[in-house]
């Protein structure tokens, strides 16, 4: 149900839709609450009286039968940054030096949710948002690059499929904060975090090409994945030399791979 056809659509599909929607209930409707949404708001702005109160109808179920706090995470965020652009300078254009305001103190409470969060639907919220806070932030995100990698790296490990939109996410926010790399000096702080994320990275990629997913969405992140090595690589001007295609695909690092996690596992349970 599209904007472009809405007024060729029998008014027959528009009741049907309502029926379906009222069909599913609490807690149920917060999975679809992407799907439902936008076709709802789309009838109540119709300029027919009919088609307004049906939209209501529609939205004023959605209102009651998705879970509250899942209101808070998905609308919450987005509106707090947008606020925070108004009460505060924008950090990517404040003078030097730039001081730490309540964008950082926002970030920092995020990121310890972002840590203690296992629901996959939340996780999918705050990795879409914080490629956000980068965007706003700018090079002053690096102040939290410690905790950031920290919460990257525990993300890529936990697949959210089918969708895998989280993982997308962090993949995104982390190619975002490579790009800001360029404007710090290569000093021994930094090579540690670059080289601690480029074996996750790695690590993920290994995962990813034995994981039952989609051929398509398993393209997708090994290839947003090996775009965050390529940027690893420039950032220190090709100090990590990653060969990401001998070692993606070669049957044999795999096998070593696995060979290796299966000996770990042993040694553990025999201590």
């Amino acid at each position: 149900m599209y904007k472009s056809q809405f007024q060729k659509i029998k008014l027959a599909v528009k009741h049907v839709f309502s029926w379906v929607l009222v069909q599913v209930g609490r807690p149920w409707l917060t999975e679809y609450l992407e799907k439902v949404f936008p076709p709802s708001l789309l009838i109540s702005d119709d300029y027919h009286t009919e088609n307004k109160v049906l939209g209501v109808h529609c939205l004023h179920h959605v209102v009651l039968n998705v879970v509250s706090h899942f209101y808070k995470y998905f609308v919450v965020l987005p509106c707090l940054l947008d606020l925070l652009s108004v009460l505060e300078k924008s950090p990517v254009h404040s003078g030097l030096p730039r001081k730490p305001n309540r964008f950082d103190d926002v970030l920092r409470h995020v990121l310890t949710y972002m840590e203690m969060e296992h629901k996959l639907d939340l996780r999918c919220v705050y990795a879409k948002n914080l490629v956000l806070f980068i965007e706003r932030m700018g090079i002053v995100i690096v102040r939290h690059l410690k905790r950031l990698e920290r919460v990257i790296v525990g993300y890529l490990e936990v697949s959210d499929a089918p969708e895998e939109k989280a993982r997308l996410s962090i993949l995104d926010a982390l190619q975002k904060l490579y790009r800001f790399f360029y404007m710090i000096p290569l000093s021994c702080l930094y090579q540690m975090y670059l080289t601690l994320t480029h074996c996750s990275l790695l690590r993920f990629l290994v995962d990813v090409s034995s994981e039952s997913l989609p051929t398509q969405l398993k393209e997708q992140l090994m290839t947003q994945a090996s775009h965050c090595l390529l940027l690893l690589d420039h950032c220190s001007k090709g100090k990590l030399q990653v060969r990401m295609t001998i070692i993606i695909f070669s049957i044999d690092f795999l096998w070593l791979y696995k060979n290796f996690s299966q000996r770990v596992t042993a040694a553990l349970l025999c201590q």
